[in-house]
């Protein structure tokens, strides 16, 4: 028990800073380039958390709460969630619903901190924040009740168990295959990445999560990066067990297998931003609610 705990934290907490230098090296790629090294978050992070703390005077204590709350977040749902084959070190019936809404407490106080500014530019951005999530939950809750269906359990590690294999020879991969999809659209809405949000636009009226975090500075803007680092990965857990649902029983075997689709799902958000543009805000909506449906159609297909 305390073995797996340490090996899934270690994997979470050195491993996903790499996964943003993956994105960025495979963006400049398809721009020619040759890009950033892949160790740049790490040394993005060094170099904050060695400034000190910056605080207007007109914030409160909701305004550290924010990325506080935006890191211990993602630790705490990546208990809950197996890294591949690697079983979660936390599970119990019922635990999907909590991990959905750990991060919806986490929105919940990076928008309260953004308005805790008084900035009205923030708090746009913080509405288009809480908008888009809104649309995104119903989604992730009818794919785990896909999962759910197929598995008969009610555990993550029960959604996600071996019985994956099955499902995509059977009747149900193309539930499975519709869900995926839904949950990269989810993956790319939940970490702010094109072509929904530009983590690095400066395009005042187009800023949606970016714009939350202006006034943070030194370790908390350090805690607010490593905390999306940590919530992409756990995302990304997802759809590397659905897609992979590999078991080889050898623990090493098995957090290569992960590790490396958790490489793969980082080289396809980067292809995704190097192919799209940006959507007008306005088709942001739309596209959700389309996931939402997409994931009731599966929910349908496995319910017959």
């Amino acid at each position: 028990m305390i073995g797996g705990l340490v090996l899934h934290l270690t994997l979470l907490l050195l491993f996903a800073p790499l996964l943003q230098g993956v994105i960025v090296k495979t963006k400049a790629r398809f721009a020619g380039r040759v890009g950033a090294p892949l160790l740049q978050p790490y040394y993005d992070l060094a170099r904050l958390w060695r400034k000190g703390f910056v605080f207007s005077t007109t914030t409160t204590w909701v305004f550290l709460a924010g990325p506080v709350v935006g890191l211990v977040v993602p630790l705490l749902a990546s208990l809950m969630i197996p890294f591949g084959a690697l079983p979660a070190p936390v599970s119990f019936e019922g635990d999907l619903i909590l991990f959905v809404y750990l991060f919806g407490l986490a929105r919940f106080f990076t928008a309260t901190a953004a308005l805790d500014t008084g900035s009205s530019f923030e708090g746009m951005g913080a509405v288009r924040e809480v908008t888009f999530s809104c649309l995104a939950e119903p989604t992730v809750l009818f794919a785990l009740l896909v999962l759910a269906r197929l598995s008969e359990g009610f555990s993550l590690n029960a959604l996600l168990g071996p019985h994956l294999t099955e499902a995509w020879r059977s009747d149900a991969g193309a539930a499975l295959g519709l869900i995926l999809v839904c949950l990269f659209v989810v993956l790319l809405v939940e970490n702010s990445r094109i072509p929904f949000d530009d983590p690095t636009t400066h395009l005042e009226l187009t800023m949606i999560h970016e714009v939350m975090v202006l006034d943070h500075s030194g370790p908390a803007f350090g805690m607010i990066l490593y905390g999306a680092s940590l919530k992409l990965m756990v995302l990304g857990a997802l759809l590397v067990r659905i897609l992979l649902p590999l078991q080889t029983g050898w623990w090493l075997t098995d957090a290569l297998v992960f590790l490396g689709g958790q490489l793969g799902v980082a080289v396809a958000i980067g292809v995704v931003e190097s192919t799209m543009a940006r959507l007008r805000l306005p088709r942001v909506p739309q596209v959700l609610i389309g996931t939402s449906l997409l994931s009731i159609f599966a929910l349908v297909l496995v319910l017959r």
